[in-house]
This record gives C-alpha cells, structure tokens and sequence, in this order.
C-alpha cells in the first residue's frame, strides 16, 4: 500500500513537472512573437526616419515607467537594490549598445536574416564562458559555435543580396548581445525584476543625456508622426516590456537547461512578421544557413541537458 502510494505521489509530481515545462516552453515562444514584433516595429518606424535615439529613448523610457508601475506599488524598492551594481551597469550599457545595433541592422536588412546574424550571440557566449564566466571548457560548445558561424557565412554569402553596412552591424549587433548574455549570468544573484529595472533605467538615462544635441530634429520629425505611427513607437517600450516580462515567467516554470534548444524558434517568429509585413521571404540556400544555426544551437543545447540529466540521476 505505502509502494502504491509513494509510485503514484512520484507520478504525479513527474506530471506536474511536464505540464510546467510545457508552460515555459510556450510562454518563451509567445515572449518570442512579442520581441519579434518590437524588431518589426523598429523596423517600420526607421523606415519612416525616426532618429535612432529617439527610437531607443521611447523602447527604454516606456520599459522603465511601466516596469516601475508594476513593481513599485507592492515591493516599493525591494528590487531596485542590486548585489551587483557594477555588473548591472555593464550588462545595462551592453544592451543599450545591442539595441542600437540591432535597429540599425534592422534598417539594412530583411528580418529573418538579421535575426540568424544575431543568433551567433549565444553560441558565442557558450564559447567564450571559459574565459570569461570561468566555466569548464566543453568541446561541444565550441564545436557548435563554429558549425552556427557556417551557418552565419551562408545566410551572408556573395550573392545574398544582403548590405554589407547591415552585416557588419549585425556581427557587432551580435558581440553585443553576447557580452549581455554574459553579464546576464554575473548579475544572477539579483531579482530578475532588478534586472529589468536597471536596464530600463540606465538605458533612459544616457539616451536622456543624447537627447538635447538633436532636439531640434526630434522634435521637427514628431510633428510629422501620424497617430498610428505614434502608437507604434509607444508600443516599443510596451513590447520590449513584456517581452521580457513573459520571458521570466518562463524561466521560472522551467529550467534553463529545458528552455536553452527553444530559444532559437525565435527566427520562425522573425521570418513570418517580415513575410507578412514586408514581403521578405528567406531563398533556399538562406533558409539552409538558418536551419544550420538552428541545429547547431538546438543541439548543444540538447547535448548540455542530457549530460546534467546524467550527472544528476542517481547511481
């Protein structure tokens, strides 16, 4: 009878287990959609001309203030208080610089092609973590770091039709992103909700600090923004948000180790805004480049979870 009732108090915990991780795993992808669109809508309105810093400014500031509603009225300043002031500003800049970036690329290339660029960022983190997380060495990192960059060289090939300008800030774009994934894991003993704070605010900030050498410009190109153009550039701040919002509710449903092969199921959301808003569909051979940077970085991914699904099994 105890047998019976401990195998099925087991099972049930097993099932328990599943269903949070197929929770996690569907909220990453919705938080997937919710990103792609603040790419998409970045896109759009520098299409129209929209300074760059304006853009950004708009993107953090409407972060921070609707991060801050959320938070403020039941933890006060609980989360704004950081164990790692230092590696929060790192992390904060890094991120405002990959924003910048990946905006500006944005402005030269389709969609899904920037997105594929912009995933070396994690294979490169995973790369380089010996040295600069202080992490043990792992082959498989490397190897799936070298196997995403194939993959990268053809997504860029000659003859691609690609800018060279938006490549190149692509690949910028991408260090960017993966210092910020780095420093992401520096600045773990924080709240995920201290991580949002700092970043909404520090990229406010310096953008605030930009602001008054062009605003003149700024304030000559918001008198031309219709309505819906001015829906779009609030709906940045909003996106970005929640994006990341919906990404830490996630991570808290599932492990890392779950969500890490799903991450690039980003660029299927990347490739399906930029096909229905612009007409940008992906040839056969770019479409080889993506699969290959998505196999590479699903299977590392794969490959680090079933060895600590090993180490942590008992004997």
């Amino acid at each position: 009878m105890g047998l019976k009732t401990s195998l099925s108090g087991t099972s049930v915990q097993t099932q328990a287990l599943i269903t949070s991780a197929m929770g996690g795993i569907l909220l990453l992808y919705l938080s997937q959609w919710v990103l792609s669109g603040l790419d998409a809508s970045g896109k759009w309105l520098l299409s129209l001309g929209t300074p760059l810093v304006l853009l950004a400014w708009f993107r953090y500031f409407i972060h921070f203030v609707l991060i801050t509603v959320l938070i403020y009225p039941k933890y006060q300043f609980k989360y704004f208080r950081s164990h790692s002031i230092k590696f929060q500003l790192v992390r904060a800049i890094f991120m405002l610089m990959a924003t910048l970036l990946l905006f500006t690329t944005l402005s030269y290339l389709p969609q899904a092609q920037a997105t594929a660029i912009i995933f070396l960022a994690p294979l490169m983190m995973l790369a380089a973590s010996p040295w600069l997380l202080g992490e043990a060495p792992r082959a498989s990192r490397w190897v799936a770091a070298m196997i995403g960059f194939c993959g990268v060289l053809i997504v860029i090939r000659p003859g691609s039709g690609l800018h060279l300008t938006g490549v190149m800030f692509g690949l910028l774009a991408a260090i960017a992103f993966s210092v910020q994934n780095m420093m992401t894991r520096r600045v773990a003993r924080d709240h995920p909700f201290t991580t949002l704070i700092w970043s909404g605010l520090a990229g406010t900030l310096v953008l605030s600090a930009i602001m008054p050498f062009m605003w003149s410009q700024v304030l000559e190109f918001m008198s031309s923004l219709a309505a819906f153009d001015w829906l779009i550039l609030i709906s940045t701040g909003l996106t970005g948000a929640f994006g990341h919002l919906i990404q830490i509710q996630a991570y808290r449903l599932a492990p890392a180790s779950v969500l890490a092969p799903f991450i690039y199921m980003q660029m299927t959301a990347a490739a399906t805004i930029g096909w229905l808003i612009w007409g940008d569909l992906p040839d056969a051979t770019t479409w080889l480049g993506i699969g290959i940077i998505f196999a590479s970085g699903v299977g590392v991914g794969w490959f680090e979870w079933r060895n600590q699904a090993t180490k942590s099994s008992p004997a």
